[in-house]
């Protein structure tokens, strides 16, 4: 344990020491706002922890990419290291070779993090367990407890949010970049026509199959490399979210007749030959930039994934901004709950960061902790809360754990937001003549407009990072 040196303003406490709970307190610190930060390893550990120390990476060593000029995940990393992040300092320090990507030495690092913490005079860390929501004394809290929030805890949440705004378990289908997709063999239409709340009619985006090529998919989906759940996970399948192989398995045609059943649906480009079967995909943001692959939940691993979906008609170049995925995740229902301050909605001061509000990925969890301790800090300190802009990385995907959704036809009232990875479908478009054709390309369209596109939605980025972060 470590002590706060005196102060006359009063301790933010940090719920989680994981990267969003190390990053807010770090934020916190910085700011000159003192922090007590607790964590409950030491005292009692998790089923996927091995250590104590905070920050302890538990998957993958991988932050992935570090391009900060065609990738989302490395304009994060570029603005995160503007503001000051300690994770990214730490994993700067660690990095081991890994080509373009951002790989790190994982316990030189979370030794690093763990003695920045300790040492810092402005932050107290105690080992001990938080079963409950923060104490209404504490004024000024940020719960960053992460996919493995323990039932004590999870069960308060659930109990002051409401039953249906905590998920713990994810069935996640993959999401599809819109302007991926070959509109010369896919058409909009919603099944029967149907208009429903907000609808046009035109409300999804059809994959046509022939006999030949469904055959072909399942035989596929069948023999696709699949992974299996961690121990602690269990294998929790039931018919609301069946993998879309394991459908497959249960005969030939139960997809025709499920997700991929054609019924109500007239090929735009073919009216007159009536599909096999069709894939469906739905409008997933508010900007219109991302389709999910409706009832596409799997446990494909991510390469097999790739390949598989892309035998779909339409999707044969599909990128994707989200792979499938089946597993625990203990998130909320960030936009209903919370709001652009990252502040729990029914409490004034209690903030919410990192995996528990829907993000997907280490840096997209630290930079969540880094916003609500910036957010945190400025409250404390009686200033303005100044949201990072939508065109940066951190506003991007503030702007997905907080708005930004749609309903759904189906189930009128329910959002379609799941946990996920920054990446340029969260950000908005571009104005018009923001794309430069490069010197020397004459026809440019394809993958080199599309570099093009995402180098402008990066310089945009930091810009706008650099303006924000001058007057936050």
């Amino acid at each position: 344990m470590t002590n706060i040196i005196a102060t006359s303003i009063s301790p933010v406490h940090v719920v989680g020491g994981g990267l969003a709970g190390s990053e807010a307190a770090w934020q916190l610190a910085r700011s000159g706002v003192p922090v007590i930060l607790h964590e409950m390893r030491g005292v009692k550990g998790t089923d996927a922890h091995k250590t104590d120390g905070l920050a302890e990476l538990v998957c993958s060593n991988s932050f992935r990419s570090d391009d900060a000029e065609t990738n989302a995940v490395g304009v994060i990393h570029a603005e995160m290291r503007m503001a000051g992040s300690l994770i990214m300092s730490c994993a700067d320090k660690h990095q081991v070779p890994a080509g373009g990507a951002l790989a790190v030495d994982r316990d030189g690092f979370s030794e690093a993090v763990t003695r920045a913490l300790e040492a810092e005079p402005l932050i107290t860390v105690v080992r001990e367990e938080i079963d409950d929501l923060p104490p209404e004394d504490w004024d000024l809290a940020i719960v960053a407890t992460g996919p493995l929030t323990s039932s004590g805890l999870a069960k308060a949440i659930q109990k002051a949010t409401g039953e249906d705004q905590l998920a713990f378990f994810d069935a996640i289908a993959p999401i599809v970049h819109r302007d991926s997709i070959d509109m010369d063999i896919c058409w909009y239409q919603s099944r029967y026509d149907k208009v429903g709340p907000g609808g046009t009619g035109k409300d999804y985006i059809n994959c046509p199959m022939n006999e030949e090529q469904y055959n072909a998919f399942v035989d596929a989906l069948i023999a696709g490399d699949k992974t299996g759940f961690h121990e602690w996970e269990g294998t929790p399948y039931f018919d609301g979210c069946l993998p879309i192989e394991i459908m497959a398995e249960r005969g030939r045609e139960t997809l025709r007749h499920g997700p991929m059943k054609p019924m109500g649906l007239t090929n735009a480009h073919n009216p007159t030959v009536k599909a096999y079967a069709v894939v469906q995909l739905r409008q997933d943001n508010a900007l219109g930039t991302l389709y999910n692959m409706v009832g596409f939940q799997t446990k494909l691993k991510y390469g097999a994934q790739a390949e598989i979906f892309r035998m779909i008609p339409g999707l044969q170049n599909a990128e994707f901004a989200r792979l499938g995925g089946l597993h625990r995740n203990t998130y909320i229902n960030s936009p209903v709950l919370l709001d652009r301050s990252l502040t729990l909605k029914s409490r004034p001061g209690l903030r919410f960061a990192g995996q528990i509000t829907g993000c997907e990925g280490y840096v997209e969890s630290a930079s969540i902790g880094l916003l609500a301790g910036r957010f945190a800090a400025a409250e404390r300190l009686g200033r303005e809360i100044v949201p990072p802009p939508p065109e940066t990385a951190l506003g991007a995907l503030l702007g997905h754990i907080t708005g930004g959704h749609l309903t759904t036809d189906e189930e009128p009232g329910k959002r379609s937001f799941q946990p996920m990875n920054v990446n340029f479908g969260l950000f908005p478009e571009l104005e018009p003549g923001s794309i430069v054709r490069p010197e020397g390309i004459k026809r440019f369209r394809g993958k080199d407009k599309a570099i093009a596109k995402k180098k402008a939605m990066s310089a945009r980025a930091l810009a706008a990072c650099k303006t924000w972060l001058g007057t936050a």
